[in-house]
């Protein structure tokens, strides 16, 4: 029998698609929040992720919920990595809803009410209960053939395996996944998992169920017609537009609710990051809305991101810094974000060749470091897989100054393509 070889083993891991910033893991900040010079995937603006650090103490602390933070800088300086990075910080604990400023233009929707959603889903909340439970291991699953709602048989198997840690409602039947169980953890397991001991006691027993749901879920289930299971009521649902608005009315009842429940002590609000890009491509009407959603007692900490210098806010004549009328700039804390000198453009381009498997040697980075003063950071970035596919065409071991410069003379950046355009304006449509 031949001898495998190491190589031809294939990993089981899921492998994720690279987006732009993948590399991105926190802010980098040591424990007394100064910034470190190349951690995180973070290379240079100190002062912008120092700054980022507070905001991230504060919002742990819940002091900064209803304030509205600006990141403002030339583009490609990190703005969006900022964001990103606050949200890592804070863990998926805490909710982070991204959206870009021309999100609220559509033609089934409000733009008010597309704003007062992401709000909505930018705030926890965390509901304790006491509930009837049974709990233990797992230690073998039989499928049964049951009835479907829907009419018809099928096999329902659930998506628990054999080892896992589970609880069973007792009034609803529902059946929650803690983990896998930790007699298992020495097991060579190559997938990622969370190993939880083994429950004590009962396992008929009560027990304080903890469940974070946001607001914009309660208002989405309680907006649902809960209709019947005939062909009738099916037929109504299916039917229905995909976008429905939620009323006011609704919103109030619910949030009564939400107030008596944290009163009582049984849920406790978590206000999160609502991250708005692109702000200037918000209208007047949306920007008087956010002033008076900002004062609600129910808001949640609201990052906004621009590249904009002086320039009109949509759809009038006023022209103001960013693009934001001074009213709500004046409730802004404002983050600036500075140009990367070459130096870190070429850490930076370092860490993105990492992050994408590729193989580059140092002359080719510093070329790289050159098209970047020439063009822009992006455009470097862009350069990086096409010229991976080159050296493996030319049978490279890795990236070569050649590699680039081949690329880089098939695809144009922003800066060439607008002087060509001037040089031949007379060959182009006006």
């Amino acid at each position: 029998m031949d001898k495998v070889r190491i190589e031809e083993v294939q990993s089981t891991t899921k492998k994720q698609r690279i987006a732009t910033h993948t590399h991105i893991k926190g802010l980098g900040l040591e424990a007394n929040g100064r910034a470190l010079p190349l951690a995180a995937g973070f290379v240079g603006q100190a002062e912008a992720r120092e700054a980022a650090g507070l905001v991230v103490d504060m919002i742990r602390q819940k002091k900064m919920a209803g304030r509205a933070l600006l990141l403002a800088g030339p583009p490609g300086t990190g703005k969006t990595a900022l964001a990103l990075g606050i949200a890592q910080e804070l863990g998926s604990k805490v909710p982070f809803c991204p959206m870009v400023g021309s999100e609220v233009y559509s033609s089934e929707v409000k733009k008010t009410e597309v704003l007062m959603e992401n709000f909505r889903r930018a705030i926890g909340l965390r509901i304790k209960e006491n509930k009837e439970v049974y709990e233990g291991e797992v230690t073998e699953l039989s499928p049964e053939e049951t009835e479907s709602v829907t009419g018809g048989y099928g096999k329902s198997i659930s998506h628990v395996a054999v080892g896992d840690v589970i609880y069973i409602e007792a009034n609803s039947g529902a059946v929650k996944r803690v983990g896998r169980s930790d007699a298992f953890a020495t097991e060579f397991d190559l997938e990622a998992e969370e190993y939880v001991p083994l429950p004590k006691g009962e396992v008929h027993k009560k027990k304080e169920i903890v469940q974070d749901v946001t607001l914009h879920d309660l208002d989405a289930a309680n907006a649902r017609p809960q209709g019947g299971q005939d062909i009738l009521s099916l037929m109504g649902q299916m039917m229905k537009p995909r976008k429905t608005e939620i009323t006011d009315k609704l919103r109030q009842e619910i949030n009564k609710v939400v107030n008596r429940y944290i009163d009582e002590g049984v849920a406790e609000l978590v206000p999160g990051v609502l991250f708005i890009d692109e702000v200037h491509m918000l209208d007047m009407e949306c920007f008087s809305y956010l002033n008076r959603a900002l004062e609600s007692s129910l808001s949640p900490i609201v990052i906004f991101a621009t590249n904009r210098g002086f320039c009109n806010v949509r759809g009038t004549d006023m022209n103001c810094p960013h693009g934001i009328p001074i009213d709500l700039l004046d409730r802004l804390v404002i983050i600036r974000t500075q140009t990367y000198d070459v130096a870190d453009m070429i850490q930076i381009l370092a860490i993105r060749s990492s992050v994408e498997n590729l193989v580059i040697d140092d002359e080719s980075l510093a070329y790289l470091g050159d098209i970047c003063q020439r063009a822009s950071l992006r455009h470097a970035v862009q350069l990086l897989s096409p010229s991976s596919i080159v050296a493996k065409i030319k049978e490279h071991d890795k990236i070569c100054k050649e590699d680039i410069e081949e690329v880089s003379a098939l695809y144009l950046d922003a800066k060439s393509s607008a002087r060509l355009l001037q040089e031949h304006q007379e060959k182009y449509i006006a």
